[in-house]
């Protein structure tokens, strides 16, 4: 059962004590034997792939199918939240944080320096050739559409899901509740909780000193500044200061406004290449790619190349599947964190399509454009550098371009951004993981965990071990991706019993009785266009709605059942116990909202409202809101409206058998 502080999000001892000793000692052995660690990492990857790559590509093909299938069913309509839930982001600003955790940095990193690794040593067609050309574009899209965004999206889903709708802890734990229950909050959970903290630090880390070694490319490429390790780690340093600002000030201001300036840039910075560009061919070629992409996606999917043997899928596809689902816990967590209110459906439009879009124009504008000046135009000297170093690969495109010295510049604060993004959303999503999913904890823990991410990657780097890190980051992807496919079908359970309570509740009511319905008719009228103030609405909780509740509730307690009622200042709640079954619950909220316009008059005539809110009484089921009001019901219509939802819940719990 819940411990006190799972309710009071207090700070997790055994994750979070567990956790730091376990990163310490995996850093101190990847450091003080990089060749050795790298070795055992790599062997063991080695092995994965030859044995196991077809797991991966069975598990990332399940996961795309079932988050579309999510998406067209009826359970789209079911909200991650109460049903009276709202976004608590705007969509802009929604989809700008999805893009800086997800994916921001790698199409910085890989925009330029993929697309020409694949038109040089494509996987089937000749390199250097037209169909090279073709085969590079469309295997970039592979590796960067729908797939990735799926794996997100199907965490992030059974996160959201669960925290938001059934009140468990935000954290991975809860993924597994369908299955085994109360257990989650014991060792069990802890475990799992363990492994998503450390596969975070981790992966944040092993990327912070990545996109170090970018920025320092960058930088040294352009103003000759030393390319070092002393360099990097001051950068990293740097990146993690203005991380720990942001994550101050908190996801409302840091995050989200982060997030919203670089998209913006993103947007400017693709535009420019776009207009400046080969704007025809670039159009054109963003049509054909996606053509080409979505023709080929189920072959691609499910192609493990086993009649014609080659190392190409273990470098490439495999190491990105290993990789999207190894950063799958730090991405999926975050984007539940923001996605409270959103109904599944909208949810996966967010998630899966509109990302996805602006991926592919993003690796169309920047990776047939590079192409084009090394096929085209013969701008060898890319190719060459992306071969010897694809770090500096976005710098010497940009070289090609006018006020090429500002663009860099752009490019350099952009990366870095994004890097204060990764670095303080994962240091708030660590935190959350230690803290039972709260996101209301001390600030020392947040900075904490940002801090931590500088000081694994700075020793790492330092000490030549950020590749064994990497390597072992994937290989953490084969256990995550076994405990996703259980967490799915465990999803997919709660969902099918919350399809038949909505089910239910589509049961056509009981007719109330015949003299309610003819009676007071203008009454009920003035009840509906009124506005009444929160004063004549708790009158009406007092005087009306509580002896309703308790007069159903004497009746069922005559009748054996467990009966309680819970009156606070802003509610009142009838509850009926039913044993093994999933309890009725028929609740009371007193709301505010905003007024019309035009409100009426005493006179009979409509005029503006001079009154800002008014307050309803709403109904409220187990699943949340139902968006109606009763202020102005007698207490027999009340009564039967208990009645009515009883009898649907009844019809639920029969759909259930």
């Amino acid at each position: 059962m819940k411990s006190d502080d799972v309710e009071q999000g207090q700070l997790n001892k055994k994750v979070f004590i567990s956790s730091s000793i376990l990163i310490a000692a995996l850093m101190a052995f990847a450091a003080s034997g990089p060749e050795f660690a790298g070795q055992m990492f790599q062997s063991a990857q080695d092995t994965i792939v030859t044995n196991g790559s077809w797991f991966y590509v069975a598990t990332v093909a399940i996961i795309l199918i079932l988050v579309v299938y999510l998406g067209m069913s009826r359970f789209g309509e079911i909200r991650l939240g109460p049903d009276h839930a709202k976004p608590e982001f705007s969509m802009p600003t929604w989809i700008s944080m999805l893009f800086a955790a997800g994916m921001g940095i790698g199409l910085m990193f890989f925009g330029v320096a993929e697309p020409i690794m694949h038109f040089q040593a494509p996987p089937t067609a000749e390199p250097g050739t037209i169909e090279a050309v073709q085969e590079a574009m469309k295997t970039t899209f592979f590796h960067w559409g729908l797939h990735a965004w799926a794996i997100y999206a199907v965490v992030a889903l059974i996160l959201g899901y669960f925290a938001f709708r059934h009140n468990l802890p935000l954290t991975m734990r809860s993924a597994l509740y369908p299955l085994i229950g109360d257990r989650i909050y014991g060792w069990t959970g802890h475990i799992v909780d363990i492994f998503a903290v450390t596969s975070t630090i981790f992966g944040v880390s092993t990327s912070l000193g990545l996109g170090a070694a970018q920025i320092n490319a960058g930088l040294s490429y352009v103003f000759d500044l030393p390319n070092s390790n002393s360099v990097q780690i001051a950068i990293m340093a740097f990146v993690v200061l203005l991380a720990i600002v942001s994550v101050a000030t908190g996801l409302e201001k840091g995050i989200r406004r982060l997030s919203e300036t670089n998209m913006v840039l993103a947007i400017l910075l693709l535009l420019f290449i776009f207009i400046v560009g080969p704007t025809v061919f670039i159009l054109q070629a963003y049509v054909q790619n996606t053509g080409a992409y979505l023709s080929d996606i189920v072959r691609n999917t499910l192609n493990l190349f086993a009649y014609d043997k080659t190392d190409w899928i273990g470098g490439w596809t495999i190491f990105y599947w290993g990789w999207w689902l190894a950063w799958a816990p730090f991405v999926g967590l975050f984007i539940a964190r923001v996605s409270y209110g959103r109904t599944i459906r909208e949810f996966i439009f967010g998630v899966l399509l509109i990302p996805t879009a602006f991926t592919l124009l993003w690796m169309t504008v920047f990776g047939n454009t590079a192409i084009d000046l090394v096929f085209s135009k013969g701008v060898t000297q890319l190719a060459s550098m992306v071969e010897n170093d694809s770090s500096v690969a976005l710098f010497v495109f940009l070289e090609n371009f006018p006020f090429s010295n500002v663009l860099t510049l752009l490019a350099v604060v952009m990366v870095m951004i994004f890097f204060v993004t990764s670095c303080d959303s994962g240091a708030m999503v660590v935190d959350m993981l230690c803290s039972h999913g709260s996101n209301n904890t001390p600030l020392w823990q947040r900075i904490y965990w940002a801090i931590a991410v500088g000081v694994v990657a700075s020793i790492l780097l330092y000490a030549g071990g950020l590749s064994a890190l990497q390597t072992m980051t994937i290989v953490s992807a084969l256990p995550f991706a076994i405990i996703l496919l259980v967490s799915m079908y465990g999803l997919l359970k709660a969902l099918r019993v919350d399809g038949s309570k909505r089910e239910s509740l589509n049961l056509t009511a009981m007719q109330p009785q015949s003299g309610e319905t003819d009676k007071n008719w203008r009454g009920r009228l003035e009840n509906i266009i009124s506005f009444p103030n929160e004063q004549t609405v708790h009158r009406f909780m007092e005087k009306t709605a509580e002896p309703a509740l308790r007069e159903v509730a004497d009746e069922f307690k005559g009748q054996g059942f467990n009966v309680e009622i819970e009156h606070q200042p802003e509610s009142l709640r009838l509850t009926i116990g039913l044993d093994k079954e999933m309890n009725f619950v028929y609740a009371v909220y007193v709301t505010k909202e905003e007024q019309p316009v035009f409100v009426p008059n005493d006179d009979g005539t409509a005029t503006a409202s001079s009154e800002q809110t008014y307050c309803r009484a709403e109904v409220h089921l187990s699943e949340g809101g139902q968006n109606y009001d009763i202020v102005g019901w007698s207490k027999l219509a009340i009564i039967n409206d208990v009645i009515d939802h009883y009898h649907k819940h009844q019809h639920f719990l029969h759909l259930m058998k």
